[in-house]
């Protein structure tokens, strides 16, 4: 689909708009964000219930182990019970690249990635929207080493192998360590590999760092003697986006204003009900139900609502910082496919 086309598509939808229901569901988003009132960029959600259409026969959902929402949404059956004629699949990723890979060939509706796996599906020229976001989450990734390991600081990774899953956050929070540190991206080797993968390389030293998210995170730290080299606390902010095919957006937008609802539901349940959120993932995930508690702690409140301009901003410096160094095959403008703005 051509940008032409969803400008002429977009337009349509924002006139025929439900004014009351729109606001609503801004409050409801700005809310979500920390705002006070609504956003001021025109949205083009579709809020006409009698255009929205019946809800999909099937939906299908790509997620992560560290997407708490979603694994809880999944584990409560939320959403089963909110679409009884629909079909609801869940589908596991190791990362973000692999989900919007299979997003963008139409395996999948709906999922959640960080922040640097859309830049590069969009660089990539694949059909897909950026529709939500959670508030950033800068503690739940870091570049971890051995405790052994001579480096003490980022200047030390001057040609030193390190571990990442290509086009994922870790990704990002690489690229800006190196350029904290003063270095260029080919004064380090970087080591593309699945997190799997990654923490098997870096426990028998076949590299000497790895730079990981949660709960891969916890898990490690909790298992094997680490040190943190530095979180993304003042280099990246870890967001995480929402997701979906361009036939969800534009032919059931009801579903997706349900599915926001729902997420911010088992946010809620997640800070309020820990214990049992705890279990719940523990449960699905296998993981020790001490490495849940250590990855939940780092998670702040993650309502969701639409991106607002500080979201696209902050998105569009991830682009921009992929685009500089030749990572993505061209430079890419991120609200390109962010479904809420006006085209």
């Amino acid at each position: 689909m051509t940008h032409k086309h969803i400008a002429s598509e977009s337009a349509q939808v924002n006139a025929e708009l439900n004014r009351r229901g729109m606001l609503r569901l801004m409050a409801v988003s700005a809310g979500a964000w920390g705002l006070t009132a609504p956003f001021g960029v025109p949205s083009v959600w579709a809020q006409d219930k009698d255009k929205a259409g019946k809800p999909p026969e099937l939906l299908r959902i790509g997620y992560q182990k560290s997407a708490v929402n979603l694994v809880i949404l999944k584990q409560q059956g939320a959403l089963e019970k909110r679409f009884p004629n629909t079909k609801v699949s869940w589908l596991e990723f190791p990362a973000g690249p692999q989900l919007l890979e299979a997003l963008s060939v139409g395996a999948l509706e709906f999922g959640l990635t960080g922040d640097s796996p859309p830049v590069f599906a969009q660089a990539a020229g694949k059909d897909l929207y950026y529709v939500g976001a959670e508030p950033a989450k800068p503690e739940s990734s870091a570049l971890l080493v051995l405790q052994d390991s001579p480096i003490k600081s980022l200047v030390d990774l001057k040609g030193k192998k390190i571990a990442l899953q290509k086009g994922s956050s870790a990704h990002y929070l690489l690229v800006r360590a190196v350029e904290k540190a003063g270095l260029q991206w080919s004064d380090i080797q970087p080591i593309y590999l699945t997190p799997a993968d990654a923490r098997a390389a870096f426990e028998r030293k076949s590299v000497d760092a790895w730079v990981i998210w949660d709960p891969f995170y916890a898990a490690t730290e909790l298992s094997v003697p680490t040190r943190v080299i530095t979180t993304g606390q003042g280099l990246s902010g870890n967001n995480s986006f929402y997701l979906s095919s361009t036939t969800l957006a534009h032919q059931h937008p009801d579903v997706l204003e349900a599915l926001f609802q729902e997420l911010s539901r088992a946010d809620r349940f997640a800070q309020e009900h820990r214990p049992e959120a705890i279990k719940l993932i523990a449960d699905f995930s296998g993981l020790d139900a001490g490495v849940v508690s250590l990855f939940l702690k780092r998670r702040p409140r993650s309502p969701v609502g639409l991106l607002n301009a500080e979201a696209v901003s902050a998105q569009q410096s991830v682009a921009d910082a992929f685009a500089r160094l030749s990572l993505i095959p061209k430079p890419v403008k991120v609200a390109d496919i962010v479904w809420r703005f006006a085209r």
